[in-house]
């Protein structure tokens, strides 16, 4: 073959995909990633995730493109309940413009709960399952152990305080069984969570809501029960559902990733770089003092106040930004970091429109830093509030005797050892420890309070420590709409007046030169670069991490709570 036809065939071959049908892919495998890396680490994990953003904005541009003909999505991968919210609604928004949707997986579930993605796959107008594979359609269920008494063997204690009586985050190492309050809260996160579920997987499969709930109390389904019972459509292979996928684009049908084909066109339609924008800021991660990064016990990233402040700040007092979107995805942390962050939220505001979208998790202090905002968006299955504190340590002399360790201090100052694990807070130190319990949950409600409109005792009712989803902190005002983060980006550019198709810009941005050279001082966006370090409960951080307390600080939300 010469070299001339060489070349036609590929031009030719590029000029098929530029100009010929699409069908649009997404593969959730290896999950999806919030925001921008924080730090190289992240960039290293993160290569093969495609990112939420540029998902929801592919499908977005997609339902408008005559050459996308269908979306195929492969669903496994362990994705948190808000997330999977956002997707169903860009789902059934590409379904309504009339392409056909298509969900595969090889099992919801591997004998065990797959409840969640098949929640998912509900969205699709067609839903195929590999025939060795099972549909886990068996509920919510949140569990908690408690260690109380296994450490009491050993000789540990805990003296912990908490405010208030739903502020459950330490009870794992107080209690031997679930408090009132704990119970309470936990069944009404349920309760919430399925009521949803049903209501989805009910309308996308045609079925009566009633019957959902009677088939989530026979689940597990093997695949022809399944089929039998309507939840799929159809029992088959990869290579079976993607050739009928691509029959239905036509013939010349090309395959392409939705995030490529986001990408793609992001490059061929680049926003002049002074074009009015909205600024989008993530926080993602257990918040701390310092810079974003990660962990170095592990556990993903963290959002650092630095790091995010300087964020708001660069869009703050860029003037080509006219609104902001703070996405926040976190269990909280730090207080005071999570206040650093607050106050950049508050003077933001002063400027120019600020939107909070909310993921799986902004409870605690990931509430905090969204409370100050305009308005705050939340997905129905958004865990949030947890309006709380709680601190303490433990008290290892009972072990530590049984071991045989002695140990000795020599301190200046009446409470100059009130945070060592050797020994009980006394009277007087269990006095400076209340207090500043009560100032933290003090200053918590009555800025709830100011940011939300309410009154300190409505506010107070509303905190006391307790988590709530999405829909119901929506119906008490602690959030102002249910949506996602195309939703929050929506309102950010009607608040700012400008066209649908205004550009998204991530902030800070950082060209390749200003992240190689030093900061000139504490205000450059350099000095903000993500590092590994670990820091919120400042001199007790090694022995929180040790003793199994949460590494993120005194507004933290335990890691079980997480629905996925």
């Amino acid at each position: 073959m010469d070299a001339g036809k060489v070349i036609f065939e590929t031009v030719d071959r590029l000029r098929q995909r530029r100009t010929g049908p699409l069908v649009l892919e997404l593969d959730l495998t290896e999950g999806l990633t919030e925001g921008p890396p924080a730090d190289p680490l992240a960039a290293l994990l993160s290569m093969r995730r495609p990112r939420l953003s540029d998902v929801l904005a592919g499908l977005k541009r997609a339902r408008q493109d005559s050459r996308v003909k269908a979306l195929i999505v492969k669903i496994g991968g362990n994705l948190g309940l808000a997330m999977v919210q956002e997707l169903r609604q860009a789902v059934v928004q590409f379904r309504a413009s009339g392409k056909l949707t298509v969900a595969f997986a090889e099992t919801f579930g591997e004998f065990g709960n797959g409840t969640v993605p098949y929640y998912l796959a509900s969205a699709f107008e067609r839903v195929y399952l590999q025939p060795s594979g099972d549909v886990g359609l068996t509920g919510v269920a949140l569990e908690q152990r408690f260690v109380k008494g296994a450490l009491g063997k050993l000789g540990v204690g805990y003296e912990l305080g908490q405010r208030h009586e739903y502020k459950t985050a330490a009870n794992t190492f107080t209690q031997e069984h679930m408090t009132e309050p704990h119970r309470e809260s936990m069944t009404r996160i349920v309760e919430s969570v399925v009521e949803q579920m049903i209501a989805g997987i009910a309308d996308g499969r045609r079925l009566d809501p009633e019957k959902v709930r009677e088939l989530i109390d026979r689940g597990p389904f093997i695949g022809s029960e399944a089929l039998e019972a309507g939840l799929v459509d159809g029992l088959a292979y990869r290579d079976e559902v993607y050739d009928e996928v691509k029959k239905a684009g036509g013939a010349d049908t090309h395959l392409q990733f939705v995030s490529r084909y986001q990408r793609g066109a992001a490059v061929r339609k680049l926003p002049h770089p002074t074009a009015p924008s909205i600024a989008l800021v993530h926080g993602n991660g257990q918040i701390r003092m310092g810079r974003s990064g990660r962990s170095p016990l592990g556990g993903g990233g963290a959002m650092g106040s630095d790091t995010v402040s300087a964020a708001l700040r660069s869009a703050r007092r860029d003037e080509h930004v006219k609104a902001v979107v703070f996405r926040v995805d976190s269990p909280g942390g730090s207080y005071v970091a999570s206040d650093t962050v607050w106050r950049e939220v508050v003077l933001t505001r002063q400027v120019k429109p600020v939107i909070v979208s909310m993921g799986d998790l902004a409870a605690s202090g990931g509430y905090f830093v969204s409370m100050g905002a305009d308005v705050i968006v939340a997905q129905p299955g958004t865990l949030t509030g947890s309006i709380g504190v709680f601190g303490g340590k433990p008290v290892l002399s009972e072990l530590l005797d049984k071991i045989g360790i002695n140990s000795e201090m020599v301190a200046e100052g009446a409470n100059a050892g009130m945070f060592s694990a050797t020994r009980a807070f006394s009277p007087e130190e269990w006095e400076r420890v209340n207090a500043w319990l009560d100032r933290i949950y003090d200053d918590f409600v009555g800025k709830v309070a100011e940011g939300r409109k309410l009154t300190r005792d409505r506010a107070h009712e509303l905190a006391r420590g307790r988590v709530w989803t999405g829909a119901d902190a929506h119906e008490r005002g602690l959030v102002d709409e249910l949506g996602g983060l195309e939703d929050a980006l929506a309102i950010a550019r009607k608040r700012a007046s400008l066209p649908d198709g205004a550009p998204v810009r991530s902030y800070p941005r950082l060209h390749p030169l200003e992240r190689l050279r030093g900061p000139e001082s504490s205000e450059d966006k350099a000095a903000a670069l993500a590092r590994i370090r670990l820091e919120s409960w400042g001199p007790l951080a090694r022995l929180s991490a040790d003793l199994g307390l949460p590494l993120a600080g005194p507004l933290a939300l335990p890691s079980w709570y997480r629905i996925s």
